[in-house]
């Protein structure tokens, strides 16, 4: 008898060994995806001095960048590989201290911005210029971006990653695809994308084409494409949470595996322990409160065809950030790109200026409402 149970131990053992060996693979694979953004990290560490100061502990900002690499095997389809990166889709999510809301503001390629000096690849120096958003990914990579970003909007920029064309396209095949509602039929032989109107579950090939075609959908412009961002995110958003994907491991795993193999981050998130850990932070936040918007913009005054900050609504969306205030979004096409107020606001004393005892009272300063900006949530799902 007790060399049966002697076997046993050793069998369960054995067991609990090689179940822990393939876990372990598992993590040290998924873990090696991650590329760790030690120049971009050593760049800022220089400029430490001049960067903001985060306000609101716990609060984080993520900078996230899209990249139009084509260096790669996976890469080469969408073009030559000249060499250089340009920042294709460039969102600042910032994450309440309490992890009860996300938002995830999209900054235009197009908008003219003070671009500091920034080091390239060959460790010369561009010069500060006034230009377009995306020359600064262009000439000095991620922490030329982060700089730019903090410059613009003063709020620190926490973590970043960075994600290129092959990398959104397994992510969303990981997931099985996500399902939009096109109100018109697509054909832009650009884009490689061809789809009927109505209920459509666009697959990784797909969704890139759908997120980057421009001149054939929508009015053309860069802004309009963002909106489709926002639109697609939100629905990505959606099939995650509704699927459980975070909660169950077989299904999580493909989804790992396809985010990281692409990812280039900050050396803090670097790790599956360290976006572990940004996951478990916003799993929980419900979907009406991740929201997503575009910095408020309007054609740049000397040339119609780049943009320009509308202030001093631009201004008022950063210092909410900052601050970790409440920014909420509308999706209406009547919204302007700024925030809009409700101008029926009363004074608690009400109209006539009199206190409860009839006497004559100066009303009191009524408190502005927040903010609104056009933008959507994850939770609007037009396909329901």
């Amino acid at each position: 008898m007790r060399r049966w149970v002697r076997r046993g131990a050793l069998g369960v053992g054995g067991v609990l060994v090689v179940a822990g060996g393939v876990g372990w693979a598992v993590y040290a694979k998924l873990d090696a995806n991650i590329t760790p953004d030690e120049a971009a990290a050593a760049e800022l560490a220089r400029y430490e001095k001049e960067r903001p100061t985060s306000l609101v502990r716990d609060a984080q900002n993520i900078l996230l960048i899209g990249s139009d690499s084509r260096a790669g095997r996976a890469n080469r389809r969408y073009g030559r590989d000249s060499g250089t990166e340009r920042s294709d889709t460039t969102i600042l999510l910032h994450l309440s201290a309490e992890r009860r809301s996300a938002t995830a503001v999209s900054i235009p390629r197009d908008l003219m911005v003070n671009v500091p000096s920034c080091r390239r690849r060959d460790g010369t120096r561009t010069q500060p210029m006034f230009a377009m958003f995306n020359y600064a990914f262009q000439k000095g990579g991620s922490a030329c971006t982060i700089r730019t970003v903090e410059r613009l909007t003063d709020i620190r920029v926490d973590h970043h990653v960075v994600v290129d064309f092959h990398g959104f396209k397994e992510m969303v095949d990981a997931v099985d695809g996500v399902r939009l509602c096109l109100a018109k039929p697509i054909n832009d032989k650009a884009a490689k994308l061809r789809l009927p109107a109505g209920k459509v579950t666009l697959n990784g090939e797909q969704a890139l084409g759908y997120v980057r075609a421009r001149k054939s959908l929508g009015n053309g412009s860069d802004t309009d494409r963002m909106e489709r961002q926002q639109r697609f995110l939100a629905a990505l958003v959606h099939k995650v949470q509704s699927n459980d994907v975070l909660l169950n491991p077989v299904r999580l795993y493909p989804v790992l595996d396809a985010a990281t193999s692409s990812l280039t981050t900050d050396p803090a998130l670097a790790s599956l322990r360290g976006l572990y850990e940004l996951a478990r932070g916003v799993r929980d936040i419900p979907t009406e409160r991740v929201q997503f918007l575009t910095v408020p913009r309007e054609s740049y005054i000397y040339n119609a065809n780049r943009d320009q900050l509308v202030e001093p609504d631009a201004r008022q969306l950063f210092q909410r950030l900052r601050v970790d205030a409440p920014v909420e979004v509308v999706n209406s096409p009547e919204t302007p790109q700024g925030p809009s107020r409700d101008s029926s606001h009363r004074s608690s004393h009400g109209n006539d200026g009199k206190t409860s005892s009839g006497q004559a009272n100066h009303p009191a300063e009524p408190t502005p409402p927040a903010p609104t900006f056009r933008g959507n949530t994850a939770a609007e799902n037009p396909c329901e």
